[in-house]
């Protein structure tokens, strides 16, 4: 009972926050591994109960979603399916120890490029959209989220603010729709590998799909700088994490 408890608060927290910032899998994935559940496959379980939670979150923003300057919906979704089939397939050949001494960098990479995304596009400002940068980036993201779901938030963040994207609202419907295409793939990569616990997942779908479109739905209601020092926030705890686990 305890650990069924444990799992259901962990997703529905883990569902908000994905649907505000980012960073929902350090709920999941320790609250998984807390009752037992083999590190690889708590990662796998804790995606796969993530997905609809990203999915409510982006109903929740639906009337604010737009894609980012020198992107179209359409093409946004087929650089999201390459990049997450991409990452998932690369996962399944890099060296884990690889990864985690990446990690932390990344984050705090991200983190930094999204606290100053108002100065860097005020830098940036007067050049037009470039579709070929935009095209890049999102592969590149993409990917990064099917390799390891861990700050996927925060850098599509980033990465939509230096595209010119300046409606933080519009900016979290755009990286829940994101997440989702993209985390559907590596969840389909990691079913045929057979390395879900479905029972787990199936239960905390649930808590993260209620998680996701409450977080999403309260997070409109929030002043723009209130986001912003949140996700901010986020990004920085999550790299101290990853740089204290090394």
């Amino acid at each position: 009972m305890f650990d069924t408890s444990l799992l259901l608060t962990a997703a529905f927290v883990a569902g908000a926050l994905n649907a505000v910032a980012g960073g929902g899998s350090f709920l999941t994935l320790p609250a998984l591994v807390f009752t037992g559940v083999p590190p690889v496959v708590a990662n796998a379980t804790g995606t796969v109960a993530l997905l609809p939670g990203y999915m409510a979150g982006a109903w929740g923003f639906r009337e604010d979603t737009a894609p980012p300057p020198g992107l179209s919906m359409r093409l946004l979704v087929v650089l999201s399916l390459i990049g997450g089939a991409a990452g998932a397939a690369l996962l399944l050949v890099t060296p884990d120890a690889t990864f985690r001494r990446a990690v932390p960098w990344l984050l705090l990479a991200a983190t930094a490029l999204f606290a100053f995304g108002p100065q860097l596009r005020r830098m940036l400002a007067g050049g037009k959209p470039s579709t070929a940068k935009a095209t890049v980036g999102v592969l590149a993201v993409a990917a990064y989220g099917g390799y390891f779901n861990g700050g996927l938030g925060i850098l599509l963040l980033a990465l939509f603010g230096l595209l010119g994207q300046t409606n933080l609202n519009a900016m979290n419907g755009l990286k829940n729709w994101v997440s989702a295409l993209l985390t559907a793939i590596a969840v389909a990569i990691y079913a045929a590998g057979g390395v879900v616990l479905w029972p787990q997942a199936l239960m905390m779908m649930v808590a993260a799909t209620a998680g996701g479109y409450g977080g999403a739905r309260l997070a409109r209601k929030l002043p723009p700088a209130v986001l912003r020092l949140g996700v901010v926030a986020t990004g920085l705890a999550m790299s101290l994490v990853f740089f204290a686990r090394q």
